[in-house]
């Protein structure tokens, strides 16, 4: 450990003495620096969760994470452990107790959350790689947010041991990187495959997502849509949700926030910790629902599974806008925020109710703050996106 903490300017990283280890001295990624969200374990180094009280009320991990020590064997070098929301609780990245960490692509905005520092790290080029976790859509929107690549793998494929757990059936982890072919490569390693040569021959395109966007947004993806379109096929149109977006977000709202609440009920009984307002709200909130409630919301879970496999063959992939507009204002007051995060979570609750993978293209932007498009494919066929995101880079 330094006995003095490296400067920060992006707020990017945990306070206090720098994380930094050495990963194997050959391997695919040998030299690719890496920053870890402080929601998964390094071995000796506290994971904080955000939260003064969670870090104060666990010990230090003795192993690593399962992708922390997949990465270092591949050769990666750990730079920093890096900010989140609150025990993964938020999606704009603003933080109580540790603050919001810079977003370079637009630096009066907020980063996105939960991955707020692993996004901020990147994009500012603090690291080359950094790890998030994606429960209702923490890597995604950070990484729309940042003009970033980011992955929400396939529910379940990676292993999640070491990782703080939210909500285990919408738990995921993924990466963002700043360019595709490094983002393909760590794929490669993560899932022990290699990224195809051949792609998707039919693109579907999501019209309700579309609309769903503020104006603008849509009007600015049209160029990489088009591009998109370019290097698979032309774009057909189809609803995603045909029972609307907001219903399902509501009933992933519904069982990710019951999940939370059962998650964290053990420690908020025994250490009444201090937490954000909004966050201890959530909470709350997740508590109360009903079994009634919980079923009706498992059977739309059901539904939107359903409608994902039927639209999602192999060889086919679909595109919709990641977050229905760019980043937020910083500093934004309580009562603004929360109908934001509402219209954000209704292009993201697919993820937790359907566990298929997405990964986010850079490089649209509205009045100057990035806004990406969106990629989803059948379960388990997450490199499919990764070679999309290699050829949809090497066609710019």
């Amino acid at each position: 450990m330094s006995d003095q903490p490296p400067h920060d300017p992006l707020d990017a990283f945990v306070p206090g003495p720098r994380c930094t280890i050495a990963g194997a001295a050959s391997g695919p990624l040998a030299g690719v620096t890496l920053a870890v969200k402080d929601l998964i374990d390094v071995a000796g180094w506290p994971t904080g969760g955000g939260n003064p009280d969670w870090e104060r009320t666990h010990p230090s991990p003795a192993r690593h994470a399962w992708i922390v020590a997949r990465l270092l064997e591949a050769g990666m070098r750990i730079v920093g452990k890096t900010a989140t929301d609150e025990v993964s609780l938020g999606i704009l990245g603003e933080n109580a107790f540790t603050g919001t960490p810079r977003n370079p692509a637009a630096p009066d905005r907020v980063p996105g959350g939960s991955s707020s520092g692993s996004a901020s790290a990147v994009a500012g080029g603090a690291c080359d790689i950094a790890l998030g976790t994606d429960t209702g859509g923490s890597v995604r929107v950070p990484a729309s947010f940042s003009g970033l690549y980011g992955i929400r793998p396939t529910h379940g494929r990676i292993d999640f041991g070491g990782i703080t757990v939210q909500a285990p059936s919408s738990d995921t982890v993924g990466w963002f990187a700043r360019e595709a072919g490094l983002f393909a490569r760590v794929g490669e390693v993560v899932f022990g495959t290699s990224v195809p040569t051949v792609l998707p021959t039919r693109l579907l395109v999501a019209t309700d997502a579309f609309g769903f966007a503020d104006p603008d947004v849509a009007a600015a993806l049209q160029p990489i849509l088009a591009r998109l379109g370019s290097i698979v096929a032309p774009g057909e149109e189809v609803t995603l949700a045909p029972q609307g977006l907001s219903v399902w977000q509501w009933a992933q709202r519904v069982l990710q926030s019951s999940e939370a609440a059962r998650t964290f009920a053990p420690w908020l009984d025994a250490h009444n910790p201090r937490m954000a307002f909004s966050v201890a709200r959530g909470l709350v909130m997740g508590s109360m629902f009903t079994d009634h409630e919980r079923t009706r919301a498992a059977l739309m879970r059901e539904e939107a599974r359903a409608r994902l496999r039927h639209l999602l063959p192999l060889g086919t992939i679909l595109a919709m806008p990641t977050t229905p507009f760019p980043a937020p204002r910083r500093g934004l007051p309580l009562s603004e925020l929360g109908f934001l995060r509402e219209r954000i979570s209704c292009l993201t609750s697919h993820g937790g109710l359907a566990g298929m993978p997405q990964v986010n293209l850079p490089g649209a932007t509205v009045e100057g703050a990035p806004v990406g498009l969106s990629i989803l494919a059948a379960r388990g066929h997450d490199e499919t996106l990764l070679a999309v995101a290699r050829a949809f880079a090497a066609a710019c």
